[in-house]
């Protein structure tokens, strides 16, 4: 029998919800699936897995830019040109080697890529040799062509300066200049084992003029110094304005034809020079300028390149120690402009080198500090990256170097840093980061804008896995409030207790950031307080006082360091923090950080074991000073001054050819943790410096302090207490 209409118009609607039903659960599990995706782990490796970019240059002459890349620990040179600005790798180091990059240079029409490869040598002149190869290592400067092609070793050399043609290098052996061909086959007749000119006093940062016809440079002379230039062309040698004072800092104005110089006061009756700027002991600070100079500190002269002669242009007001420690200028145009610090923040400021009698405008004004500038090729911008505004972050500003209203150019959450003017003064190539995305290379408008990302992640890269920090003010106990970022993991749960980790940064004067850093080591810690957060773990990254991007007196706050150790009450307020958060295990807090960051996190475990259930120290240095007088204030302010009151677990890693931190801080501490009965693990990287130079070696130290916190924090397993070695390839 027929169905009704009734009955069918009813079985239309069961089947009807029983699609939607079905579509509803298709799309619940849909849902579900991509939320499970959305979760699911991922790696270390991932998260590092990103190139990290530094040394960002452009070229005078041509709209060309290019950058050192940092990649799983292969570096490379890229470059890019307008109007695309495509990035091309120009260099094949293809392995994890520890060759270091540096120094990155370009021709004035970027045609010739320079760099220098090997690391610096320490004390004793030996280049680190991570990889322990038998033919040991060497620091050399290298060429590659932007347009590709194999790359070439040019000479041997701790530090250098490209002719602006790309033709030559200068470069300082033995307090003399010398100069190599960039093409050895173009200019086999040069001696590169002999300088290019021999001149009395010890000689050095050469600086190319404009043209690449002349060189200036620094001949120190002890108690006194001097400018001179070399004509290339006409082999001579003269000397701007030669006096009795301790000239430094040659900076060739657009054309050639002038230097800008620093002028300090001489050093008087047989005192010396360290480093060409500072008296020896003879003399107490400040005594010199005090009783032989009158007061002044310092003056800006300009000279005359073709005759010699200079005039002061700007003179420091007796006993004013606002401008005191002014150490580099830039001739830009028609004024001089210079970084100073006169109050609490770092600032640049300019002089008009036409009127003698004028006083410094201050070219960036504002609460925060200014980091790094680039000048447009005609010297009327100063371009500059700076925290007004933003306190943990970086904006990028520009001003007339002949004063006037500062332009911000980018705004919002980001991090903009180290921007690079293009030779039209059309564009600027910049370092951009944020929360969730790595540094990375960009291109923008001279005048404002968007920033263009030109560089690409990789797939495996976890972008969207990515946790937004948030700023949290702290007190300690004295008073002094600090301002910390808090990586809280994506999913909370509903009163459940975590355990919590502080990363401490080193330095001290560092600063961490609400995002990505510009800074290598500190780009990798970001990215693990943020893997550490999708563990489970609630993060805190402090920045406790003497740190920068606060002022400075955050930075010189007193009795830091050997001085009184006044900075670990913001690491213990810090951990109290923590335990009094509802969603904090307060038995189960850790502490890592590298350098500085290692000697707070040692301090933590000693001061306050009955906090910090864990450590992880990273080439900490324990032992302030050379006393151990247990009454010396270097001594108690030291990590072993408390380490009879040390209970919690570490990890200890250092690598032996440390040049920041001696390994014999590691030495000594263990011997104490053993002594002490104090739970300690070890890994040692033979041959490696401070900020380890093999990749595997980061990949090896983040999963051992993972794994370390994992057993300490997550499941209790004790500790030994023999100090057993877990090796360190």
């Amino acid at each position: 029998m027929p169905a009704s209409p009734g009955r069918r118009t009813s079985a239309r609607r069961v089947m009807l919800f029983t699609l939607i039903a079905q579509c509803a659960l298709c799309a619940t599990a849909s849902v579900q699936g991509a939320a499970a995706q959305t979760r699911s782990p991922f790696s270390v490796e991932d998260i590092l897995s990103p190139g990290f970019p530094f040394e960002l240059i452009a070229a005078s002459g041509t709209d060309r830019i290019a950058w050192i890349e940092y990649e799983r620990g292969m570096r490379n040179v890229w470059t890019a040109t307008a109007p695309q600005y495509e990035p091309t790798r120009v260099t094949a180091y293809l392995d994890d080697d520890g060759h270091d990059l540096s120094g990155l240079q370009i021709s004035a029409d970027g045609s010739v890529l320079a760099f220098l490869r090997g690391h610096e040598p320490n004390r004793d002149g030996w280049v680190a040799n991570p990889s322990s190869d038998p033919r040991g290592a060497e620091r050399a400067v290298w060429a590659v062509s932007s347009a590709g092609g194999r790359a070439w070793r040019v000479v041997e050399a701790r530090s250098f300066a490209l002719s602006p043609d790309g033709r030559w290098v200068a470069y300082v052996r033995d307090g003399q200049i010398h100069r190599a061909p960039v093409n050895p086959g173009l200019e086999s007749a040069d001696r590169v084992d002999a300088p290019l000119f021999r001149a009395f006093g010890n000689n050095g940062s050469p600086v190319w003029s404009p043209d690449g016809r002349r060189i200036a440079f620094v001949s120190e002379r002890g108690d006194h110094s001097f400018i001179g230039v070399y004509n290339t062309q006409r082999p001579r040698i003269s000397y701007l304005a030669p006096g009795v004072d301790r000239d430094q800092s040659p900076s060739w104005s657009q054309d050639g034809r002038s230097i800008a110089f620093i002028r300090r006061p001489g050093l008087p009756f047989g005192a010396s020079a360290q480093r060409g700027d500072a008296p020896d002991s003879v003399f107490p600070p400040g005594m010199l300028e005090s009783r032989f100079a009158g007061g002044h500190t310092f003056t800006i002269h300009v000279a005359d390149v073709e005759t010699g002669e200079g005039r002061e242009v700007w003179r420091n007001a007796p006993d004013d120690q606002r401008f005191a420690e002014v150490r580099r200028i830039h001739l830009a145009g028609d004024h001089v402009v210079f970084e100073a610090e006169p109050g609490d923040w770092r600032h640049w400021f300019s002089i008009s080198i036409h009127e003698p009698t004028a006083r410094p405008v201050q070219l960036t004004p504002g609460e925060g500090f200014v980091e790094a500038v680039s000048l447009s090729s005609d010297g009327r911008w100063l371009y500059y990256a700076a925290n007004m505004g933003d306190i943990d972050r970086r904006d990028l500003w520009r001003v007339r170097t002949g004063g006037g209203r500062p332009e911000q150019l980018t705004r919002g959450d980001a991090v903009e840093h180290y921007p690079a003017v293009l030779a039209s003064g059309r564009h600027i190539a910049l370092l951009h980061a944020s929360a969730a995305r790595p540094l990375s290379v960009a291109v923008m408008n001279a005048d404002g804008g968007e920033p263009r990302v030109i560089t690409t992640l990789p797939p495996a890269f976890p972008l969207a896995r990515h946790v937004e920090p948030v700023n949290v003010t702290i007190t300690a106990a004295d008073g002094v409030q600090t301002n910390n970022q808090l990586f809280l993991p994506p999913d909370p749960g509903s009163g459940e207790r975590r355990p919590a980790l502080i990363f401490i940064h080193g330095g001290s004067r560092r600063q961490m950031l609400l995002g990505y850093h510009y800074m290598h080591f500190y780009h990798m810690a970001y990215a693990m307080n943020q893997y550490f957060a999708n563990r489970g773990y609630v993060v805190l990254s402090i920045n406790y006082r003497s740190g920068i991007g606060y002022g400075r007196a955050f930075r010189t706050a007193p009795e830091v360091g050997g001085r009184g150790n006044a900075e670990y009450r913001d690491v213990i307020a810090a951990g109290r923090w923590l335990q009094g958060r509802a969603d904090v295990d307060p038995g189960r807090v850790g502490v890592w950080g590298l350098s500085y960051g290692g000697v707070l996190t040692a301090q933590a475990l000693a001061r306050n074991s009955d906090v910090f259930a864990a450590g992880v120290d990273i080439a900490g240095v324990h032992l302030w000073g050379n006393s151990i007088d247990p009454d010396a204030v270097s001594f108690r302010s030291s990590v072993i001054a408390e380490v009879q009151n040390w209970k919690s677990p570490v990890l200890l890693i250092h690598g032996d050819d440390d040049r920041n931190v001696s390994f014999s801080q590691t030495v000594g501490l263990v011997q104490l943790l053993r002594a002490h009965d104090v739970p300690h693990e070890l890994i040692v990287f033979p041959d490696d410096v401070h900020d380890f130079l093999l990749h595997s070696r980061w990949l090896t130290s983040f999963h051992a302090t993972e794994d370390f916190f994992q057993r300490t924090l997550i499941r209790g397993q004790p500790v030994r207490v023999d100090g057993s070695a877990r090796g360190g390839r």
